[in-house]
């Protein structure tokens, strides 16, 4: 009887809850079937140096592999792949042999090739990579890439990574700083930069997005800008393109060992007389690209020139460019050459006491310094992105200010 009462007592407040929408309790819950994911091993493994492919999949227990073809639209073979290539191999916990292999065939790519019922599939697979934006400053006590590599550790950028990173300011400046010479201890540098980190933590150099430089009491910033019709450039902050007619130096990453004289002693003949021109020590070997964009008036064998490569340029202009060690491709008389194109490679022809490259700059058949010459005024900004260029450039200042962090924040 009493059982009775209490099972009518708890039916009861049950309907009375339920009708509420409330429990006394907490429910319990039912949970919904799911599906355990397979486990999975990796192993890791290297082509290694006149090894096939075939060697490399039979050694992880691929050994009756049968590469699929390859479409047209990859970019590589996969029977010359080059050695050092790391292969990444997958098998399932119950499978005796790997159904899936990845390996990274370049800095934006990865191969797939997952085993399937029916064969082998072949796929290229994006490689993400995230950018950040950071800044780094400091004074330049001998040259621009040992201030930047003096300021970030290699857990920032690589070593490599820092070398591209000196020469694309360089580059920027091309135009305006012969880096050769005219740098002096106490310049100071600011860099606004990309660093991208991929989905695989690799790290590598992205944009170069505006620079401060304070080079001999000439100070000048550049900041980068994408015009609505696609071209890239650097320009100042009142919108002028850094990029002139002509480069300051046709060499890059070497120094001056003479400048243009009045009078020089030539190291050979044994006299003093006059040096038309800026000796350029470097390399045998090291390109040496065109000033401007010019015509080829000669590539030939001239007497204590060596051999000697002559531009004609606009407005009367000529460049010489003496004792190369040979010519580029298709430098002959009479072909067009196009501003920073490789015409030739540094040498130790005719009258030299050892590699270097003798540049001359010609106005009207007059020698000038090179490096002396009003190179003129850069192209302005397109009236038309006038306003979307002094907004990046305002950002761009903004983030290049000292007092803006050094580590940076992410781009979109």
């Amino acid at each position: 009887m009493i059982r009775s009462i209490a099972a009518i007592a708890v039916l009861g407040s049950a309907g009375v809850f339920t009708a509420r929408g409330q429990w006394p309790w907490r429910r319990w819950q039912v949970a919904t079937p799911g599906i355990v994911a397979e486990s999975f091993t990796e192993t890791v493994d290297t082509l290694r140096r006149g090894e096939t492919l075939g060697k490399l999949f039979a050694r992880n227990g691929l050994k009756a592999f049968e590469l699929p073809g390859v479409p047209r639209e990859f970019s590589f073979d996969l029977r010359r792949l080059r050695a050092g290539l790391v292969f990444t191999f997958r098998r399932a916990a119950r499978d005796s042999v790997p159904s899936r292999v990845l390996v990274r065939t370049g800095p934006d790519h990865r191969l797939s090739l997952r085993r399937l019922s029916e064969g082998w599939n072949l796929e290229s697979l994006p490689v993400q990579w995230h950018p950040e934006v950071l800044r780094v400053e400091g004074p330049i006590d001998n040259s621009l890439y040992e201030a930047l590599d003096d300021r970030i550790d290699d857990g920032t950028l690589g070593g490599s990574e820092r070398q591209r990173l000196a020469w694309g300011v360089a580059d920027i400046f091309a135009w305006q700083v012969d880096f050769t010479r005219d740098v002096r201890p106490g310049d100071r540098f600011e860099v606004l930069f990309e660093r991208e980190i991929s989905e695989e933590d690799d790290l590598r150099l992205g944009r170069v997005l505006a620079t401060r430089l304070e080079v001999g009491g000439w100070e000048e910033s550049a900041f980068r800008f994408d015009l609505s019709g696609g071209k890239k450039g650097y320009y100042d902050s009142s919108g002028l393109s850094l990029r002139r007619t002509f480069l300051r130096a046709p060499l890059e990453f070497s120094r001056i060992s003479s400048r243009f004289s009045g009078s020089r002693y030539h190291p050979i003949l044994g006299i003093w007389r006059r040096h038309e021109g800026t000796d350029y020590a470097a390399s045998a070997g090291t390109p040496v690209v065109a000033a401007g964009d010019g015509v080829v008036l000669r590539a030939e064998w001239s007497a204590g020139y060596g051999n000697l490569i002559e531009l004609r340029h606009a407005e009367g202009v000529v460049t010489r460019y003496g004792h190369l060690q040979g010519f580029a491709r298709g430098i002959v008389s009479g072909a067009r050459v196009e501003q920073g194109e490789t015409i030739g490679f540094v040498g130790s022809t005719g009258l030299t006491t050892g590699p270097h490259l003798h540049y001359e700059f010609r106005v009207a058949g007059v020698a000038r310094d090179a490096r002396a010459v009003d190179l003129g005024d850069g192209v302005p900004v397109p009236p038309s992105d006038r306003p979307a260029f002094e907004g990046e450039r305002d950002r761009l200042q903004a983030l290049l200010e000292p007092q803006a962090p050094l580590l940076a924040r992410r781009t979109e």
